[in-house]
């Protein structure tokens, strides 16, 4: 027996466009705003929003600051011109250094890195105002299973079509669309403080942590998953401490649908095990 995380790439590609496009409708609004980083998740969520909505009704913005690696900005710029996205950047460091410097404790890295995603966020939520849009977030079930995210920050938004879809199911929906193989590949980083890297702080690649986490939400036995994953059953263990703690971040925007269990929808608090 092993894990099966593939997916019908056509299939799933034509659900979150359903999904986008039905939303999108009932909400009395025609286009959607999203924050573009450079990376897979967010060039993933604009083309499936492109391609429910049309390009016209997809806004972007690109928000880095001074820790934003310069490979992202090479990459965003290859996929804003292969896609024709219509993206505007405003660059953040000014608006968290004010932020930061009205704060009566010590800085901290996590405290700031936190900030800069709540300051992306209200910029979203501002221009989506003006735009009369919807905020569309991107992050995937990988990051949000644990709470790999910032609650308030890349956690808030109306819409999170990515959000039942693992990391590893990213990547191929995105070589499914043709999306920049530069994008596809290089390290997944948040780039909220220099050299930051998402599988350093996971200890472990997404590959790992996806079959983790499939076999916790098909509520195998630890040690199946432990010789699925090819890892110890106190990493089992760990994951699903992440999962169980990080729970309170999970009251999210409308998902859509796309496997057995799903975040916020019937993958739900109290848990008491698996």
């Amino acid at each position: 027996m092993k894990f099966d995380l593939s997916i019908d790439t056509e299939e799933t590609r034509t659900i979150l466009e359903l999904f986008v496009k039905s939303y999108i409708e009932h909400s009395g609004s025609k286009s959607v705003v999203l924050g573009l980083s450079g990376g897979v998740d967010s060039a993933l969520a604009c083309v499936i929003c492109q391609r429910a909505l049309g390009k016209k009704h997809v806004h972007c913005l690109f928000l880095p600051d001074e820790s934003t690696p310069k490979k992202d900005k090479e990459d965003l710029k290859i996929f804003i011109k292969q896609f024709d996205v219509d993206c505007e950047t405003k660059d953040i460091t000014s608006l968290v250094q004010s932020i930061m410097g009205q704060d009566i404790i010590k800085d901290d890295k996590l405290c700031r890195a936190n900030v800069k995603a709540r300051v992306r966020m209200t910029l979203l939520f501002l221009y989506a105002n003006k735009k009369k849009s919807i905020v569309c977030g991107t992050s995937n079930k990988s990051e949000l299973l644990i709470g790999y995210f910032t609650k308030y920050g890349d956690g808030g938004a109306d819409i999170m079509p990515l959000g039942d879809v693992y990391k590893t199911q990213i990547l191929r929906l995105a070589t499914s669309l043709g999306l920049p193989d530069t994008m596809i590949k290089k390290p997944p980083t948040a780039g909220l403080w220099k050299d930051q890297k998402d599988e350093d702080e996971l200890h472990m690649t997404y590959e790992v942590l996806d079959r983790i986490l499939y076999g916790l939400e098909w509520k195998y036995p630890f040690e199946t998953i432990a010789k699925q994953a090819q890892v110890s059953i106190d990493e089992v263990t760990r994951i699903q401490a992440l999962r169980k703690k990080s729970e309170h971040k999970r009251h999210f925007p409308l998902l859509a649908k796309i496997s057995f269990r799903t975040p916020s929808l019937d993958w739900r608090s109290p848990i008491q095990e698996g």
